[in-house]
């Protein structure tokens, strides 16, 4: 019998309270959230596990993840729900400060699905961040993992302790996808591409570095490549890198049905194969960061931005 769920996804779901030169605005957010809504808009049966307060911000935030399709499953239940206040500059680029609270049951259930997600603030932040990796070192035996860092340093215990967190569930992950600002916060004295390839030999299959406007960064046992980004107008960067792998997801879904043959088939990715998958996750973004907000892209819009690229 198949998985109820394509991707079930661990981590927060919080509210961003955005402050820009126009004033301030409060929209739902978190990175994991952002990529099970990412999943949903993509037409995949996505779960959110998550911790959300009975309260009138955690109903916002139950009533955007479940109308893109994700079904979101309550992982305790917190005295308020979450937030981070996000200052966008005038490059739209945005900084953080945390109200969250992240602490879960032992263990955390999660649905069965073919990928398990986690990663940013829940696989960082004590103590649920231990029941965070306990999690994927349990969805391994039925499940592709999938980890993206998302790191965010002023909630990590510094940099050595933040380091050894993310390299113990890079080694239980088959795909990894972490932004230029990860790599150089972890390892300030190494060139991306050196970790990527640090995180494979740690067992990785798949590493993506992503660079803004630079592209990204793909290393496997077998290639590493560069993959230029999708030319845009930037409104802001808000779930850029979330939409990023949510697509990026997707396209490895379509791999193969089953778990072992689809993490054969991602630790096998190589200079012809890996392309599609990042041009795919690019012109993702690029929707997203035309956009206000987490406004991620849905199946149709993608297949428009493929079909006007072919045209023009």
């Amino acid at each position: 019998m198949s998985p109820e769920f394509d991707v079930a996804v661990l981590g927060e779901a919080l509210i961003d309270i955005v402050t820009t030169s126009a004033g301030a605005a409060e929209r739902p957010g978190g990175s994991p959230a952002n990529v099970s809504v990412a999943l949903g808009r993509l037409g995949r049966r996505a779960a959110l596990v998550a911790r959300v307060a009975e309260d009138e911000r955690g109903r916002a935030l139950e009533g955007w993840v479940t109308a893109s399709g994700v079904a979101l499953r309550p992982a305790g239940t917190p005295t308020r729900t979450a937030t981070a206040r996000a200052l966008i500059d005038a490059r739209g680029n945005a900084t953080y400060d945390f109200d969250i609270d992240w602490v879960l049951p032992s263990p955390v259930e999660v649905p069965d699905a073919r990928v398990f997600h986690t990663g940013s603030v829940a696989a960082t932040l004590a103590p649920g961040a231990d029941e965070v990796r306990a999690a994927a070192e349990r969805a391994r035996a039925t499940a592709l993992v999938s980890y993206d860092p998302n790191i965010r340093p002023a909630l990590t215990g510094g940099v050595d302790d933040a380091r050894t967190r993310v390299e113990a569930l890079v080694a239980l992950s088959d795909v990894v996808k972490a932004s230029i600002e990860d790599a150089e916060w972890l390892y300030p004295a190494d060139a991306a591409v050196d970790v990527a390839q640090r995180w494979v030999e740690l067992g990785a299959g798949l590493v993506v570095i992503t660079d803004g406007g630079d592209g990204s960064l793909a290393v496997t046992a077998h290639a590493r490549i560069h993959v230029p980004a999708v030319p845009t107008t930037v409104v802001d960067t808000v779930g850029a890198g979330d939409t990023f792998m949510g697509a990026l997801l997707d396209g490895i879904l379509d791999l193969a049905g089953d778990t072992d043959t689809l993490r054969t088939r991602v630790r096998g990715l190589d200079a012809d194969t890996l392309p599609p998958l990042l041009h795919r996750a690019a012109r993702a973004a690029a929707i997203t960061v035309a956009r206000e907000g987490m406004d991620p892209p849905t199946r149709e819009d993608l297949q428009r931005t493929a079909a006007t690229k072919e045209s023009a």
